[in-house]
């Protein structure tokens, strides 16, 4: 699109024609403001260089932000305030300044100068020449640009007319450093700058600029904005139902939501049917948000809009890690995920790997990979708040998808398996300490999960598929995990067969999960036939064959088999002490399991005996607060209180409850289970 320079009078009429089209190029707005006052003298005709985008097909104006904006000027009424709308791509920033810009023209401002500077700070010189010489800035020869370019600054600093520059998409900010205007040394308080660009870093700031973070459309702009396309396209019925699930799917992003409304509306399709579309992992961006439908004007693709900065964060140091940082943070969790992850040893070999390719030598540090997320944040590509432990790294889902999708098939399996012992590797050894950080990592196992498909099936089951279901456990979701371990016991037995590791392990945990959730009989059914394969295969004295046989044996306790039950318990623990020695952890399972057994058969004396030595033995080995030893102590308070010793067994659940309530929360089953315990010990 060519510039345009308009040397007329300015009619009440908003200059441009209609007003369609938004070609969404900023990435980050700067506004420059003092209040306009009226200049003296005689009516002096106003000068336009350059042109300014059309705004979209309905446009939103996003009050909340504009107030935003104005209340950020206000603050610095006596100064050149420069103020910069920061965010990914697609956010509507451009339209934002666009608006300002029309709203400029509208109101007669003396000089409008709107620089499309995305490519070099080339094009501001070229922009600030041109005006130069429209105005008659004194020193403007027209024959050499940049001296133009320093006589137009030197002019707004002291012209009494009002004026706005708008720098849109502006990327290169050290180029551009010496050609922000400078403050007016005059009475004029008429002028304002206004920037976009999608960096994010300190050159951003500086020199008194405020910041205002531009996000994504909230859910009623987003909704207005599809009911206004559709209404002005005589089919408002595609609004339907479905439409608030459509917009959040679109993460609210007016790029994505614009090309989306221009395809429903050409191929005649619902928000019902297109969020069916869009959900389907098979199609691509490029198919549902086609360039076809870029009726208002935007440009360029909604992949490309996306990344745009990728190419030249790729170009900055630490060079040659951008894209395949943003590549392994597009498969994780967009709502975010620890920065613990990018200190990990998974990671930094990914990125040595993937640099090496660009022909750089040495390995990647701790450090590189966190100044490779800082750069992917200061270019808008994703958000790293490090103060935010859990979700310190957060990625828009289209960015991420965008990211995906133009990830090279051959490479995607690395970046799969990298980002899964990354969440491996960052697992925390003590779940019970770190609640929430395990939440974060199941949710970003089961993101990673959904996007690799069988990836990590290859060659076995990942680690991080089954860290990801015992958690589950740990945490006390057993509806959950019966559906979780249900889910990779069909996925274990289609890529691996019947009698494969990876399935038999599978069944081992749905059957847990089972009895856990109080579906005693189908866990019998499974771990039987667990055992009968794991004693065929591996043979009676395999540590994974003791433990099939402990877990049929806790079955049978579950469901009243106790004679059953403590047969094959004495017989467990006895090959556990031959071939495990007394204090593994597996040995003092065994011993539990017996004792409990010993409990339900009334022989409360021997169960006693062994869950003192078993307490004693966790406490020594596992600490006072481990869930097996707050679990010692409450089976033993049982059986004090199965002994008549009601008194100790009193105390001991309250300590028990106690830390339960501590260590694994209020609404954890085993703490509920030890306060309705105590209340009826209390009411008895």
């Amino acid at each position: 699109m060519s510039n345009w320079v308009e040397h007329t009078e300015v009619s009440n009429r908003v200059a441009g024609g209609t007003v369609h089209g938004d070609l969404y190029q900023a990435e980050n707005v700067t506004i420059t403001h003092h209040h306009p006052v009226p200049a003296p003298g005689p009516v002096v005709r106003p000068v336009r260089v350059g042109t300014v985008p059309p705004l979209a097909s309905a446009f939103q104006p996003r009050p909340g932000l504009r107030e935003e904006i104005d209340r950020a000027r206000e603050r610095h009424a006596t100064v050149v305030l420069t103020q910069v709308l920061s965010g990914g791509g697609g956010v509507g920033k451009s339209q934002l300044a666009a608006a300002y810009a029309w709203q400029a023209h509208a109101g007669g401002v003396g000089v409008l100068v709107w620089v499309n500077a995305a490519e070099s700070a080339q094009m501001i010189v070229a922009a600030y020449a041109q005006a130069a010489r429209l105005v008659g800035a004194p020193g403007a020869a027209g024959q050499d640009a940049e001296a133009d370019a320093g006589a137009f600054l030197d002019w707004l600093a002291v012209t009494e007319r009002s004026w706005l520059v708008v720098l849109d998409d502006l990327t290169d900010l050290e180029g551009a450093q010496r050609w922000w205007p400078r403050p007016s040394a005059g009475t004029n308080i008429g002028g304002r700058v206004l920037a976009t660009t999608r960096r994010r870093d300190a050159l951003v700031t500086g020199s008194g600029r405020a910041v205002v973070d531009i996000g994504t459309y909230t859910r009623t702009e987003a909704l207005d904005y599809l009911d206004e396309r559709f209404s002005a396209a005589d089919a408002p019925h595609f609004l339907d139902d479905q439409a608030e699930d459509l917009v959040e799917a679109l993460g609210r992003l007016p790029l994505a939501l614009a090309h989306a409304a221009a395809y429903m509306i050409n191929e005649g399709v619902e928000c019902t049917a297109y969020l069916s579309l869009f959900s389907d992992r098979a199609s691509r961006l490029a198919a549902l948000l086609p360039p076809g439908a870029d009726t208002d004007g935007y440009g360029r693709q909604v992949t490309t809009s996306l990344l745009l900065a990728l190419d030249a964060a790729e170009h900055r140091e630490p060079a040659g890690l951008a894209t395949p940082a943003i590549r392994l943070a597009a498969h994780l969790d967009p709502a975010g995920h620890p920065g613990t992850v990018w200190a990990t040893q998974a990671v930094t070999q990914y990125l040595t790997a993937h640099r090496a390719v660009s022909g750089a030598s040495g390995p990647v540090t701790p450090d590189q990979a966190r100044a490779a997320l800082r750069l992917l944040h200061h270019y808008a590509l994703l958000t790293h708040t490090p103060h935010d432990s859990n979700r310190a790294v957060r990625l828009h889902a289209l960015t991420a998808r965008a990211a995906r999708e133009t990830t090279p098939p051959a490479d995607t399996p690395a970046t799969v398996h990298a980002a899964a012992y990354a969440l491996a590797e960052a697992w925390p050894e003590q779940e019970h300490t770190a609640r929430e950080l395990t939440a974060v990592l199941r949710a970003n196992s089961d993101t990673l999960a959904d996007h690799a498909g069988d990836i990590l099936w290859h060659p076995v089951g990942h680690p991080v598929l089954f860290a990801t279901g015992r958690s589950l456990h740990t945490t006390g979701l057993f509806g959950a995990a019966v559906s979780y371990w249900q889910r990779l016991a069909a996925a274990a037995e289609r890529l691996r067969g019947v009698d494969h590791p990876d399935i038999l392990l599978c069944r081992t945990h749905l059957a847990y999960s089972y009895r856990q959730a109080g579906r005693t009989g189908e866990a019998i059914v499974i771990e039987e036939r667990v055992l009968a394969d794991r004693e065929r295969l591996l043979g009676d004295d395999h540590p994974h064959t003791l433990n099939a046989r402990a877990n049929l044996a806790a079955s049978y306790w579950r469901a009243g088999r106790t004679g059953e039950a403590i047969v094959i318990e004495e017989r467990v623990l006895a090959d556990r002490e031959r071939l495990l020695g007394h204090d593994h952890l597996d040995t003092l399972s065994a011993r539990a399991n017996l004792a409990a057994s010993y409990w339900q058969a009334g022989r409360t004396g021997e169960a006693i005996v062994i869950e003192e030595r078993v307490l004693a033995d966790r406490e020594r080995l596992l600490g006072h607060d481990h869930p097996d030893t707050l679990r010692t102590r409450a089976n033993l308070a049982a059986s004090y209180w199965q002994a008549g010793r009601t008194g100790e067994a009193t105390d001991l659940l309250e300590q028990v409850l106690a830390d339960r309530e501590r260590v694994l929360g209020d609404d954890h089953p085993d703490t509920i289970v030890a306060a309705n315990q105590l209340r009826r010990w209390r009411m008895s």
